[in-house]
């Protein structure tokens, strides 16, 4: 689907229109169409096909023949036109997290900053203050946003990678002389985000395999094409390589390719230790290099005297010592998932009823879903008085009648106030079937200030759940300040079950923190975060990064039954 590569299209052009000045309303149509595209079911391709764009809120005649165009070519002319109407750098300093299109005109106007360098320069010599709108803080947060902005460039966000790969896969498996295919890479792995993509063919024509890749229709650009390898850059700029190898060695390419380098280092370090050879090409006799294994990848760990390591757990952190001894962790499966505790619904920022909610919940044969809207102080949010959360609870008990064997729960994501009191009183905490709290405003405190806000929240006896516990957004926003480790005795102490945010940006626990909590006996929910029905199917994402914290299906409510849920959390 070009969905997120049309919807990213379209908010360049609204930031591009801001640059420029252009009345409010034209840039906000290009906003809201954006939005509505990322929300949308189906495949945008489709409904261009189909003729139907204009029966799509928001987009008139105008839109929809710049959306046509889009998809139908790739590109956009009035982009590109607009692109070309202000200072190249400062299509640059859109990209710095927390830096708006009004900022960098003001930025531009008044200091005449068009490049990162400039703009890092004059934020760390203190020339920014003294522009209206602007103050040490925000120097800071620049600061902040361009170290952002260099770590994470080059790079996309899991999910975005893992559409780009799976609909190529699908594309290459209509050719008939490719025996075998696999994603290989960072992506195998399941990384929170990707830099390329990496693709393994078996076949006895090569040459055949690589003109059929080259002529996949989101290609943008061929930057090599050989044989046995082959690169191209997608519309989306996310660059993909074909490798194709003979049957005997890909389970070895397969696993030197997966990584990661730290990885497969150490690998090649017990294999020389046993006498082998370890390479893409296969496992070798040291002295003879006589081929010893390399269809599977099974029967290289097996020959190097190991159990079979996950691709998830490919990242040399203990993985080894386990595989020698047996004692890898059986990791959690999608299958063994029954539901999601964290979805929003139209009673705060969501955009789906209950009963929708609870309709797809039913098609994805979820045991139970957990409706957790905001609380009544993040009014951005639309997050629930009182009175309302009476209301809600009315409409849930109806609509689980027409639902009886669904699960529907009441939950409530509660912001955790600056002094870490919570946002309902705990008689009203009482009305939901469970409560995450959450971090949403005040992301600026220093360490000790935020770990103790936070654990004064989880000391509450209402709570359950803790949601996104660092408040990170990849690329956007760098966790708050928190001490984890007392967050983990904190949970174990007041039994509150860490969330696994599943939403791309997110994924938060990340894999590293996930590990150490599971070391210290604490319980884990995974949560999708979900504002549309659209995003239910992230809890793919979730289930991936819970793999690379080496959690296993006890470790996850997400995988009880109903009855022991209920029973856990007191309802």
């Amino acid at each position: 689907m070009k969905n997120q590569f049309v919807a990213e299209t379209l908010y360049m052009v609204a930031d591009l229109l801001d640059l420029k000045g252009d009345l409010f309303f034209k840039t906000r149509a290009y906003r809201m169409a954006a939005q509505t595209i990322e929300a949308l079911d189906d495949d945008i391709e489709k409904i261009v096909r189909q003729g139907t764009l204009e029966s799509i809120s928001g987009i008139g005649e105008a839109l929809a023949k710049k959306i046509t165009e889009l998809v139908q070519t790739g590109k956009l002319e009035y982009l590109e036109r607009l692109k070309k109407e202000v200072p190249p750098g400062l299509i640059d300093l859109l990209s710095i997290p927390g830096l708006g299109p009004k900022k960098v005109a003001a930025l531009y106007k008044n200091l005449g900053i068009s490049t990162i360098q400039a703009l890092r320069d004059a934020a760390g010599n203190g020339k920014l203050r003294s522009l209206e709108g602007f103050g040490e803080i925000t120097e800071r947060n620049i600061l902040r946003g361009i170290q952002l902005l260099e770590k994470t460039s080059g790079r996309v966000l899991l999910n975005v990678a893992y559409e780009d790969g799976n609909r190529y896969l699908t594309y290459l498996k209509k050719n008939k002389k490719i025996k075998k295919i696999d994603i290989a890479g960072s992506l195998r792995r399941m990384k929170e985000t990707i830099g390329d993509i990496d693709i393994l063919a078996l076949s006895n024509d090569p040459e055949t395999v690589m003109d059929h890749f080259v002529q996949y229709p989101e290609v943008a650009e061929i930057l090599a094409k050989g044989i046995t390898k082959s690169s191209v850059i997608l519309n989306d700029h996310l660059q993909v390589d074909l490798r194709v190898v003979d049957e005997k060695s890909y389970g070895a390419a397969l696993q030197y390719f997966t990584g990661s380098k730290d990885h497969n280092v150490t690998l090649r370090g017990f294999a020389i230790k046993k006498g082998f050879k370890l390479n893409e090409y296969g496992l070798f006799e040291k002295e003879s290099e006589k081929y010893i294994a390399g269809k599977t990848e099974e029967d290289i760990y097996k020959r190097i005297g190991m159990a079979y390591i996950e691709p998830e757990l490919r990242e040399n952190r203990g993985e080894f010592d386990a595989a020698k001894n047996h004692t890898l962790p059986t990791l959690v499966t999608p299958d063994a998932i029954k539901g999601d505790f964290h979805v929003h619904s139209l009673w705060s920022d969501g955009s789906d009823s209950i009963e929708t909610i609870a309709t797809v919940a039913e098609k994805r044969r979820y045991d139970f879903i957990g409706i957790t809207d905001h609380s009544q102080s993040l009014k951005i949010a639309n997050g629930l008085s009182e009175e309302r959360i009476q209301k809600k609870i009315l409409e849930i008990q109806k609509i689980r009648k027409k639902h009886p064997e669904l699960r529907i729960f009441c939950g409530t994501e509660c912001d955790i106030k600056t002094d870490g009191t919570l946002d309902y009183s705990n008689k009203i905490l009482e009305h939901f079937d469970f409560v995450y709290i959450a971090i949403h405003t005040a992301f600026k405190m220093d360490k000790e200030t935020m770990t103790r806000r936070i654990i004064k929240g989880m000391d509450n006896e209402q709570v359950n759940f803790l949601a996104h516990p660092t408040g990170r957004l990849i690329g956007k926003r760098d966790p708050y300040e928190v001490d984890i480790e007392q967050i983990i005795d904190a949970a174990k102490q007041t039994d509150t079950r860490l969330e696994i945010n599943s939403f791309p940006d997110r994924l938060d626990l990340d894999d590293v923190h996930i590990k150490q909590a599971k070391d210290h006996n604490i319980g884990f929910v995974l949560g999708t975060d979900s504002h549309s029905i659209n995003h239910l199917d992230f809890i793919r994402f979730g289930i991936a990064t819970a793999r690379r914290g080496w959690l296993e299906q006890k470790d996850i409510l997400n995988t009880y039954s109903v009855e022991d849920i209920e029973k856990i959390i007191g309802t």
